[in-house]
């Protein structure tokens, strides 16, 4: 991940941990209906944890990560639980997860590594796993105003940088606008894949 980026999060956690998410519940909840009771769920990028709280509230069973230090103390004291720092080329298991949930965090990965992490995710999931990311939309990548790297993809490329990563059964992707935490509306890519045999 950028050193710079990193650092953001790592400086601005508590800031960061602060903010309410509410439009993304449905999102949660459209992707643990894709997964059996109880399903093994890695979590990249918890932030303060709220995604793992509901993930937990419902009796799944999640391994929530952070790639800041500061953010996975602060997840850990949110949920009572610990929170791991995990980077994402650090991500190494085989077949472990029913699925995997990473809301606004791989967006920072740089290109030349996306395909890297998203192969790294897709050996992680168990056979027919689900894998769900969130993109900022764009043509190429750059920083925003608060020098935050972001790899702005388009749904082109994207397509074609999950294709080289690994074989999917199904893959979907949506658009939809968010404020971000520079308090600008951006134009998103959601996109959901399941793991092909």
């Amino acid at each position: 991940m950028d050193e710079t980026t990193l650092q953001f999060y790592r400086g601005n956690a508590e800031a960061y941990a602060g903010r309410t998410f509410t439009s993304r519940q449905a999102r949660v909840t459209a992707f643990l209906a894709q997964l059996p009771p109880g399903a093994s769920i890695l979590e990249l990028g918890c932030g303060a944890g709220g995604d793992t709280a509901e993930m937990l509230a419902r009796g799944f069973d999640v391994r929530p990560t952070d790639g800041s230090p500061e953010m996975a103390d602060i997840a850990s004291k949110h949920l009572g639980r610990t929170v791991e720092t995990l980077l994402f080329h650090d991500l190494c298991e085989v077949e472990a997860y029913d699925g995997v949930w990473a809301n606004a965090c791989l967006l920072h990965v740089p290109r030349p590594e996306l395909s890297d992490v998203l192969a790294r995710i897709w050996r992680a999931l168990k056979p027919v796993g689900y894998f769900f990311a969130s993109y900022k939309e764009g043509d190429g990548d750059g920083r925003d105003t608060l020098d935050r790297y972001y790899n702005y993809p388009s749904q082109d490329w994207l397509r074609a940088t999950y294709a080289e990563a690994g074989k999917w059964s199904s893959f979907s992707m949506e658009r939809g606008e968010v404020r971000g935490f520079d308090n600008k509306m951006a134009s998103m890519l959601f996109v959901v894949a399941q793991k092909g045999c």
